[in-house]
């Protein structure tokens, strides 16, 4: 099995052990917030220092894991810490929850290093290591860009399908939702790990 759908796999034993009840998460306290006219997004998942990235949804149940921009007291990204991922718990009381150190180093963590242009970061998550996604400030917004269906675009959402089998979980497929960087329209392509 190579690389890119060994990963795939561990991401859906991950959302797997997330439905189950059998991954443990530490608790953090919910700020409310902004939600930046995101559809979709949580309300209270928003904090006054981030803005929404972009999510990725599971077939398994309705927890979401979020990735927000974090901004300093001058309304850039932090260089410190750019990128925060973090669980809603839709599927019980819409709590948030940090990534455990698992989820951080098999499937929704990620790598980020200041983009050599000097125009944000380049980021990818540890799941989809060939999917690189940069994340810069456009005015004042915060967004994520990364190839969908070969067009550039802002990464809006991921969808995640997969069963449970006798080896683990199966993952059917990927989906990357996004907008043209260009035009505006909408984005979607899907992956089929092979």
């Amino acid at each position: 099995m190579d690389r890119a759908k060994w990963r795939f796999a561990v991401l859906g034993l991950l959302a797997a052990a997330a439905c189950a009840g059998g991954a443990s998460y530490g608790n953090t306290t919910v700020t409310e917030g902004s939600a930046a006219g995101r559809p979709g997004l949580f309300p209270a998942a928003a904090h006054a220092d981030t803005q929404p990235l972009f999510t990725i949804e599971r077939s398994k149940n309705a927890n979401v894991v979020h990735y927000d921009a974090r901004l300093g007291a001058d309304g850039k990204l932090d260089p410190k810490q750019p990128v925060v991922a973090y669980w809603i718990m839709l599927a019980e009381d819409g709590r948030r929850e940090d990534l455990n150190w698992v989820e951080k180093g098999k499937a929704y963590g990620f790598d980020i290093k200041p983009d050599p242009s000097g125009d944000g970061y380049r980021m990818t998550v540890v799941s989809a290591p060939d999917r690189q996604i940069t994340v810069k400030m456009e005015g004042k917004a915060a967004r994520a860009d990364m190839a969908i269906d070969g067009h550039p675009a802002v990464l809006e959402k991921m969808y995640i399908d997969s069963s449970d089998g006798l080896m683990g979980p199966k993952v059917h497929y990927i989906e990357l939702h996004g907008k043209d960087v260009k035009t505006g329209e909408k984005r979607f392509e899907k992956i089929v790990p092979k």
